[in-house]
């Protein structure tokens, strides 16, 4: 019994692993660049994208199982036609602060002023978004391009249908359900197995782009790259707190300390769907109905994104303007503010926020090259633009269970952040005696 508990004081907290692999990504991807060692570069591009794939090759069937349940879960919930509009209520006014925070940056910096690049700099994407094919590609033509091609937001809308349906056919479609709920916790299984080997994950993608981009990339974005992560440290560390103190009258630092194990693992991530099943389950900790958060939390996983739609993009399109000398009036401001509310569900909730950017671009009229001005230092700006998202998505629900009065503010009050298990772990976490603070 000596051994198991020596065990356990040597075993190194989930974010401290995370930490160390952040350190140590640095380290290898400075000593691959430096030293011009092509071996150690690849090694870690391939550490990071088998990271990413095996989060992706869950997204597709993870998010229409989710959904799917999410939206029958509701018959479970008194009121639920209130808690969802609620809900999608909350999701836009922070999603237009977060917008207004980020245009109001941008326009006191001046993130593209000074930096040297020019618009011959730019390259235009290769996929490019508009509202015609948002719209248009809402509704898919087949039931299999969608899961092939991971387009979440065709994934979603089947998904939504069939829970809805699933809804209207009461009893008979009860095997349908009890067959779509095991296999969500299949993957939500499977999915923990990865989340595991995000500290490896993260060697691979931060030592990566050290030995790609390197130190200089940043001189010419410094700007830039301080916009969004002031802007989305503002959004995560100023209004949330402000909207969980004053609104839901709950402390902000308990939140952040229940919420700690999903915002780290959407940082090295970078994907909110990769996070969806941690992002539940610290949303339940915090004290949210079961079965309010399991539609919650998958409905902000695909379209609530403070930072890839609302932050990023409305500093993005005034760095590019700045760059192409184009002037933006209140008009133009204005539409990215309802790009940003209307067209996050575009976003997906994978890594990158390219097609919102294209979105907002082709919207107030500016050239497309501009995006790719910003391809490259992406990946840097991705880590905190998702952990805002998350943050967000995790906010909302806490938000409207309080203020609906649904909420177990014991739970939220004694809630951990306790190392990452899975899902049987649960029940005796549940069990264990709760901590009474002096």
């Amino acid at each position: 019994m000596s051994v198991s508990v020596r065990t356990n004081h040597l075993k190194l907290p989930f974010w401290a692993q995370i930490l160390v692999g952040l350190v140590l990504g640095v380290v290898l991807g400075w000593l691959a660049r430096t030293g011009d060692v092509s071996w150690l570069v690849t090694t870690l591009e391939k550490i990071g994208d088998i990271f990413i794939g095996l989060l992706k090759l869950a997204v597709a069937p993870l998010v229409f199982f989710a959904i799917l349940v999410s939206i029958t879960n509701l018959r479970k919930v008194n009121n639920a036609a209130r808690l969802a509009s609620r809900t999608l209520l909350w999701f836009m006014i922070t999603s237009l602060i977060a917008v207004a925070i980020g245009i109001t940056i941008g326009l006191v910096t001046n993130p593209g002023a000074g930096t040297g690049l020019t618009p011959e700099d730019g390259a235009k994407p290769q996929t490019t978004g508009s509202w015609i094919d948002f719209l248009t590609g809402i509704v898919p033509t087949d039931v299999i391009t969608p899961f092939t091609e991971l387009n979440v937001l065709q994934i979603v809308f089947m998904a939504a249908v069939a829970g809805i349906a699933a809804l209207q056919l009461g009893e008979k479609a009860q095997p349908i359900l009890t067959l779509s709920e095991s296999v969500l916790e299949l993957l939500q299984k499977a999915l923990w197995w990865v989340i595991r080997l995000a500290p490896l994950g993260t060697v691979g993608l931060i030592g990566n782009a050290i030995a790609t981009y390197g130190w200089d990339l940043l001189g010419k974005y410094a700007t830039f790259t301080a916009d969004i992560y002031v802007g989305c440290a503002i959004v995560l560390f100023v209004v949330y707190p402000v909207l969980l103190a004053t609104v839901a009258k709950l402390n902000p630092l308990q939140f952040f300390k229940g919420a700690w194990p999903a915002l780290q693992l959407a940082f090295v991530s970078r994907s909110s769907v990769g996070t969806m099943p941690l992002t539940q389950k610290v949303t339940e900790r915090l004290g949210v109905p079961k079965e309010y958060a399991s539609f919650a939390v998958p409905f902000g996983a695909t379209t609530k994104m403070d930072g890839c739609a609302a932050i990023y993009p409305a500093i993005a399109a005034i760095f590019v303007a700045q760059i192409f000398d184009i002037q933006l009036g209140v008009g133009d401001y204005l539409l990215i503010a309802f790009v940003s509310v209307v067209g996050s569900a575009a976003t997906a909730g994978l890594t990158g926020a390219t097609v919102m950017l294209t979105l907002t671009l082709s919207t107030l009229g500016l050239p497309m090259e501009g995006v790719g001005l910003l391809l490259a230092i992406d990946p840097i700006l991705d880590m905190m633009r998702t952990a805002t998202n998350v943050a967000g998505q995790i906010v909302a629900p806490v938000i409207v269970a309080a203020r609906e009065k649904i909420l177990d503010r014991d739970a939220y009050d004694h809630a951990l952040s306790s190392p990452i298990d899975d899902q049987r772990d649960e029940p005796r976490d549940k069990a264990r005696p709760v901590p009474v603070p002096a």
